[in-house]
């Protein structure tokens, strides 16, 4: 008896969101969508009851843009967990060692299944170093909840029933957007981040805000020095609250991003039985989407969590090769620091006197980074493309149910296949490694609101797509009978 024999009764019995049996109208896709919009801004808006006031320490502060979510609140683990399921699940899809064929209806059961029951385990293994370990999330004393007093202990169970009941409830929010709404609840939750952060890094008017920091210049209330020094220099061009640099990187990221969208070959597709019936399928230079850096960056998140907990639990006693962290929990050389992502120009800019690390050291790590980004943002697009089902097969069988063909060529799905393989397996690439520097160059000058690249390009990418997928929505609804030819009904 196989694997899939015993654990089958315990995968398809998991919780899951119905799927609707009709076609759901573009305006009820849209007010679901709108709903867990409004719900996941008020769950990270709830504290953690029994978490100590002004406490705590944020392990994903640098990935808070990727991974969603708000630190100390029920939705402190944000989207961490479902990405690593996601990570895990395209890793051993990838290797063959499932044994799952997701073209069998059986087998796709089992594999949603069996990655949700992942993300309920990586939810837990997040929520308990978090609560136990090293008081990254300080409990209070004591608490009186209906006459009955909590010990410190209890309290710190309570916390994590807290954190582990938004790790589930976010997991079946992403479900109920992906199956009732429009687009994915995952690339929902990061947009309404990332766009929250560059909305108050623009507006907030404290230090920091981008044009509070202009008015403090212009009324000689922030000192800047001489503009040809050094330091006036960096004060204009790199300030925490996004000067000039800051805002060509953002500005240039949403346009390059955009650009690149609209970048395609694009194959023209005939009907077989409806003469004069055209279309075209587009493999756009961005093919499997900025989506896979999410895998990236929350590796490179869990190898710094990993690195957190080993300084918080040994201290001093750790191996230097591992990693020597400063006063501020920061790594400052070793293998944490190399494998650590450059979060802003302070991590690299060692003639500015910010970087304490030496010349070499700070350029192996950009390195290594560049390495990562580049190389891992290719291998995760390929890994993307072909567990979406948008590979060469996939695509190919897609449009051959769909009574498409390619002008001039036999209507068989072995020449579609030839056809899609001259394209998306090299586009993937190049798009997956391009995304990768993109990140990285927007890391290094800093963006507006102190936004990652990484996340910039995620949002930018994921409002785009979104767009998209509205006008197709609005556009289906108009003429019911391109939901039939593309399968949507």
């Amino acid at each position: 008896m196989g694997w899939k024999e015993v654990a089958e009764p315990v995968l398809t019995r998991m919780p899951a969101v119905q799927r609707p049996q009709k076609h759901v109208p573009f305006k009820r896709k849209l007010a679901w969508t709108a709903g867990i919009l409004m719900l996941y801004f008020f769950l990270t808006n709830i504290a953690l009851l029994g978490m100590e006031a002004g406490g705590g320490e944020d392990l994903f502060n640098q990935f808070r843009a990727v991974l969603a979510g708000e630190f100390g609140s029920v939705l402190t683990v944000g989207i961490g967990p479902i990405v690593t399921a996601s990570i895990v699940m395209q890793l051993l899809g990838g290797a063959n060692l499932l044994g799952l064929d997701t073209d069998d209806p059986r087998d796709q059961v089992l594999y949603q299944g069996l990655q949700k029951l992942l993300v309920i385990v990586m939810t837990a293994l997040t929520a308990l170093p978090m609560v136990f370990a090293g008081g990254f999330l300080p409990a209070q004393e004591s608490l009186t909840l209906g006459g009955i007093t909590f010990s410190q202990s209890q309290i710190l169970w309570i916390m994590f029933l807290q954190i582990f009941a938004g790790g589930i409830l976010i997991l079946y929010m992403d479900e109920v957007v992906s199956k009732w709404g429009i687009g994915s609840g995952i690339g929902l939750f990061i947009v309404a981040g990332i766009s929250q952060r560059l909305v108050t890094g623009f507006i907030q008017p404290t230090e920091g805000g981008f044009f509070y920091n202009w008015y403090l210049i212009l009324t000689q209330q922030m000192e800047v020095g001489s503009i040809t020094s050094l330091n006036g220099l960096s004060t204009l061009l790199l300030a925490d609250g996004g000067m000039i640099i800051p805002l060509l990187t953002t500005l240039l990221i949403f346009g390059i991003v955009v650009y690149a969208e609209s970048v395609r070959v694009e194959i023209p597709l005939s009907h077989a039985r409806v003469k004069g019936a055209r279309g075209r399928f587009p493999v756009k230079l961005i093919y499997a989407s900025v989506l896979p850096m999410i895998l990236v960056r929350a590796l490179q998140a869990n190898v710094q969590f990993i690195g957190q907990l080993l300084h918080n639990q040994l201290g001093e006693s750790m191996p230097a090769i591992l990693g020597v962290y400063n006063a501020q929990g920061q790594p400052v050389s070793g293998f944490f620091y190399y494998t650590a992502p450059i979060y802003s120009y302070e991590d690299w800019m060692w003639w500015t006197g910010q970087v304490s690390q030496d010349a070499w050291m700070v350029m192996l790590r950009v390195g290594i980074d560049l390495t990562i980004m580049v190389v891992g943002g290719a291998v995760f697009a390929i890994f993307w493309v072909e567990t979406t089902n948008m590979g060469p097969d996939a695509t190919a069988r897609q449009i051959q149910n769909s009574g498409m063909q390619i002008p001039g060529f036999r209507q068989n799905v072995g020449v579609l296949e030839q056809v899609m393989h001259r394209y998306i397996p090299q586009v993937t690439v190049i798009g997956g490694a391009l995304v990768g520097l993109l990140a990285v160059w927007a890391n290094m000058l800093g963006t507006v609101g102190g936004v990652s690249g990484t996340g910039l390009l995620l949002a930018v990418s994921i409002t785009y797509k979104l767009y998209e997928e509205i006008a197709e929505e609005q556009m289906m609804e108009m003429h019911p009978m391109m939901r039939q030819m593309f399968g949507k009904e």
